[in-house]
């Protein structure tokens, strides 16, 4: 990733969490990776003044205490946070999963392959996405706008003009 900011990973299990290290070490990433167990701890981390901001969130969804639609019900709430990139990292094929997690405006949703080859294709897709997306700066005057604040359109009628 051109972005040197950290990777927040929220995965819960070991397995999968070395798996994904593996596959970007292997990769040559060398982005820092940050590890939270669920989306609480993953919160607390956000939220934590002395902490990075990362450049993006791998967000696993079935996870104890706060799973990853919770995560991201919270997250996308909190006018600091939603500027952050989530990609959802998953097991999960069920579409309510998928419906749920773009309706929270995640930038992904990847299935996590079984094959580790397949898996490392995927991350490889995923580095040179984020390689190439422009991201702005953490700056406070690129912090989130709050939609509540922005003047309200003018509604305009609209005429359908037909050709007899």
């Amino acid at each position: 990733m051109r972005n040197l900011r950290p990777i927040l990973l929220v995965e819960d299990d070991n397995v999968d969490a070395m798996t994904v290290k593996r596959a970007f070490r292997e990769l040559k990433i060398v982005n820092q990776f940050v590890r939270a167990v669920n989306g609480e701890e993953a919160l607390n981390y956000l939220r934590g003044h002395l902490n990075e901001k990362p450049c993006v969130i791998l967000l696993d969804l079935n996870m104890p205490r706060m799973n990853g639609i919770e995560f991201l019900s919270v997250m996308k709430a909190d006018n600091e946070l939603r500027q952050i990139p989530v990609v959802v990292l998953t097991t999960s094929k069920d579409d309510r999963d998928k419906v749920k997690s773009f309706k929270s405006c995640v930038a992904g949703y990847i299935i996590k392959p079984v094959d580790y080859r397949v898996f490392v294709e995927a991350v490889k897709v995923f580095d040179s996405y984020w390689t190439l997306s422009e991201l702005p700066s953490s700056t406070p005057e690129n912090a989130a706008v709050d939609p509540k604040k922005l003047p309200v359109p003018k509604r305009h009628k609209l005429r359908w003009v037909t050709k007899d």
